[in-house]
């Protein structure tokens, strides 16, 4: 959390060059992806599902909203402390929604694709409740100065609970611009998987921009308690350039188009020179989103100015990476650094815009123009890397920077929940001020492990002090982690092919890796067996997916196949309701009922108990189809 004003300015960094950190051994960024996934279970507010992984958390804010007649549990603690931030927490979301936008395909492979949507989905059903009405948003619960006097778990909270919220009469144009954003942005990720999800976000992100659009003001103007910790520095011209291009990515609507288009000057788009991306500061994800657009042919008669958004985001590009006219601070180590207070988040934003970029740039065959000549697309993601690299471990102190990755993390993380025994473990309860005396003076590790988090990191000259006072350093925050999925995703899928500028297609979570087609045979000899590996099941929480070939045959010159596919249920309560998604299914379907475009217990089943299995079998002659579970309900 930004607990004092930040300093930063929106003027870029002088140049410093520096030498990029030396090559290490190679990191496992699977694992890292699974481990920065989990860190947004350690922050959920409200009742935890029974999926909850994070087991030293329990249900906490279970009021939130209630003084003043709205429900506002769920959402997320920002960092280390027990307050809601919604600006914040709409960037975190917005983040995640691009990270598996994408890169999903990645998680997929790694099997984490469900695990990111969830963390999303976490925070989309927050803003739908906090968006009672069209003008009405809330955008924080708690007051982080009673909050920052306790140092409570969660679960004991005693502080100050007040909702606050903008309206008409008192606006907050970035903090409704930048939800509406994150909306948009998670329609896409839900597009496929749950339709009916989606077109709810979209609903809520046109009024979200015409709330921000039609009553401008700061945010932090109408939420004066926030004005500490996260003031609106930048203003919200970005904001509202940011909603729009994420709603014209979602819709293709040309009123967004226009919007981008026609305000480009007036509201800085093709204005700002940036080398800092982040929870204010949206103006380079904004010029490389319209990049994108450019290079995807679809901005129209505003190809010019497009252009020119363009090379704002170039500018970006050519400064991290040390190649344009003004570059970016890094330590000794190679570290881009922009200030004391929680660097890595503007590490992680940069390089996920560096290796976004980097993937535009392959796609439509271009190269990276800088002041020192032209740049290969690699060079981009290369520099993604070693900025990854370096949180991960390879840097002076060989320090992994993210919690619970590598040998040496720290272990004195500035966060309430971590730093406290948890309340599964020992259920007393921890006084506002005891918490300080007792745990915060404690000098050993925390006793719960707060995996995955990015905590603030190394100062200027990579120097870190691994205490839980020192919050500049070792605080952690969901903005931080949020970037990381998508780059981690990237580079765990090797080199393969990629091309970012097709349309955004989200695969369904969960699902058995697909085989490969087989291949036309001679009907004079006998139908091959496709080869096959055995398969992790898929699942989603309690349930388990688990298909294979049980035989083949060939009938007009045409191989068939027949699938068996098993779902149980490996929880310890009923199924009561199962909703399946089956895509790439070419042939007949014995053993469920179609119901729309998804598929259900079969009529004779009323439920699955606890532990029990369904079999269901499927012929066509192709490879296995993308089988996964939409929604269920237990009881």
């Amino acid at each position: 959390m930004e607990k004092f004003m930040r300093l930063a300015s929106l003027v870029p960094l002088v140049l410093v060059l520096l030498c990029f950190p030396v090559a290490y051994s190679g990191h496992d960024y699977g694992q890292a992806l699974s481990k920065s996934i989990l860190f947004f279970e350690a922050q959920r507010s409200g009742y935890l599902p029974h999926t909850q992984r994070v087991n030293w958390r329990a249900d906490s804010g279970l009021n939130d909203g209630k003084a003043s007649g709205v429900d506002l549990v769920g959402g997320y603690y920002d960092a280390g402390d027990n307050v809601k931030f919604g600006l914040p927490m709409a960037f975190t979301v917005t983040m995640m929604s691009w990270s598996i936008i994408e890169y999903g395909k990645q998680m997929a492979a790694n099997g984490e694709l469900g695990h990111a949507m969830d963390a999303v989905k976490w925070g989309t059903d927050y803003f739908i409740k906090a968006h009672p009405q069209p003008y009405v948003l809330y955008g924080e619960v708690g007051d982080g100065n009673s909050d920052h006097y306790c140092w409570q778990r969660p679960e004991d909270m005693t502080t100050d609970r007040r909702a606050y919220k903008i309206d008409p009469s008192n606006p907050g144009s970035d903090l409704a611009g930048e939800t509406a954003a994150a909306m948009a942005a998670a329609s896409i990720v839900f597009r496929r998987s749950n339709p009916a999800y989606s077109s709810e976000l979209l609903r809520h992100a046109h009024q979200l921009f015409d709330f921000a659009d039609k009553y401008r003001g700061k945010y932090d103007s109408s939420i004066t308690v926030a004005q500490k910790y996260y003031r609106s520095i930048s203003g919200y011209y970005d904001e509202l350039l940011w909603a729009a291009a994420w709603l014209y990515q979602a819709t293709n609507n040309q009123y967004y188009l226009s919007y981008i288009g026609n305000n480009a000057d007036s509201m800085g788009g093709t204005g700002w020179s940036m080398t800092e991306f982040g929870w204010d500061v949206k103006y380079a994800g904004v010029q490389t989103l319209v990049s994108k657009f450019l290079m995807q042919g679809k901005a129209g008669r505003y190809a010019p100015v497009f252009e020119r958004y363009q090379q704002k985001a170039e500018y970006f590009m050519c400064g991290c990476i040390g190649k344009g006219s003004k570059n970016v601070q890094k330590t000794p180590g190679g570290l881009i650094f922009r200030q004391r207070w929680n660097n890595l988040q503007f590490v992680t934003s940069a390089s996920f815009l560096t290796t976004v970029y980097s993937d535009y740039l392959s796609s439509s065959g271009k190269y990276l123009k800088c002041d020192s000549g032209t740049v290969p697309p690699s060079q981009l993601l290369s520099f993604a890397k070693s900025q990854v690299d370096y949180i991960l471990g390879d840097n002076p102190r060989a320090t992994s920077y993210m919690v619970g990755y590598g040998n040496n993390y720290p272990r004195q993380v500035h966060h309430r929940g971590s730093s406290i025994v948890s309340y599964k473990v020992n259920p007393k309860f921890v006084a506002c001020r005891e918490g300080y005396a007792t745990w915060f003076s404690r000098k050993g590790s925390d006793p719960n492990l707060l995996t995955g988090a990015i905590v603030g990191g190394p100062d200027a000259y990579d120097n870190f002090a691994d205490e839980r006072d020192n919050y500049e350093q070792t605080e952690p925050a969901t903005y931080n982690n949020a970037p990381l999925l998508g780059i981690l995703a990237r580079l765990s899928g090797g080199h393969g092919g990629y091309n970012q500028l097709l349309p955004e297609i989200v695969p369904a979570p969960k699902v058995t890796p697909q085989k490969p087609a087989p291949k036309a045979v001679n009907p004079q000899k006998p139908a091959p067996q496709p080869k096959t590996r055995p398969q992790t099941p898929a699942s989603s929480g309690p349930i388990s997916i688990q298909q294979k070939m049980t035989s083949s045959w060939i009938a007009n010159d045409r191989t068939y196949y027949r699938y068996s596919v098993v779902v149980t249920n490996k929880s310890t309560k009923n199924l009561k309701f199962i909703k399946l998604s089956i895509l790439k299914l070419y042939g007949p379907i014995w053993g469920l009922t179609k119901t729309g475009d998804f598929y259900t217990l079969p009529s004779w089943l009323n439920n699955l108990p606890a532990g029990k299995s369904l079999e269901f079998v499927y012929i066509h002659s192709a490879s296995p189809a993308d089988v996964a579970v939409s929604s269920y309900t237990l009881f």
